[in-house]
């Protein structure tokens, strides 16, 4: 079975006040730390959808392909119908994952996409204490239905519609979940 990755790299940062994938958590900008977690090396393909030229260009050489959001005010679903239709000719499954978790590790990614390959039709996402975060893997049957997103939502809106194909995988801590919104200190 082939997984791909899409990590969402486009976001506005409106909370945050600046673009906060550039920010430093341990000295490790997030998208460095994302890109770490998520090693384009796991996946058959993996695109990183952006609007930073920075984080941009550091994702070609991390292996990844790069793939410019022209419009990112329109929200998520931008970036999941881009990153999706760069990957999946090439995939059985899409794992989607937001870059501002700093905590999250390779060893619970790798867990998530071993529990998704113990049920391959089902969408599996990482969860800590029964309660779903990120990343999700959603299997070739939800694609159209992740393509036909519009507006600023994204995945949960197809785990909503899909409650009983939800399977939960087990983070190593709860920190790995949590993401950035506003900056440390």
């Amino acid at each position: 079975m082939k997984l791909s990755a899409v990590l969402l790299a486009a976001g506005l940062s409106r909370r945050y006040g600046s673009d906060k994938l550039l920010a430093e958590v341990d000295g490790v900008p997030l998208y460095r730390r994302a890109f770490a977690a998520l090693p384009a090396a796991l996946f058959s393909r993996a695109a990183v959808v952006g609007r930073c030229p920075e984080v941009l260009e550091a994702a070609e050489g991390a292996g990844y392909l790069p793939i410019l959001n022209p419009r990112p005010q329109e929200g998520q679903s931008v970036s999941i119908r881009l990153g999706l239709s760069a990957v999946e000719a090439d995939s059985d499954a899409v794992l989607f994952s937001v870059c501002d978790q700093p905590w999250l590790s390779r060893e619970s990614v790798e867990g998530l996409i071993a529990a998704w390959r113990e049920a391959p039709d089902r969408i599996t996402a990482l969860s800590w204490d029964g309660k779903r975060g990120n990343p999700v893997i959603f299997p070739r049957k939800y694609y159209a239905e992740l393509s036909s997103l519009t507006g600023d939502v994204g995945g949960g809106r197809v785990i909503r519609a899909h409650p009983d194909a939800l399977r939960l995988a087990e983070a190593l801590s709860p920190r790995e979940l949590q993401d950035l919104d506003v900056p440390l200190g």
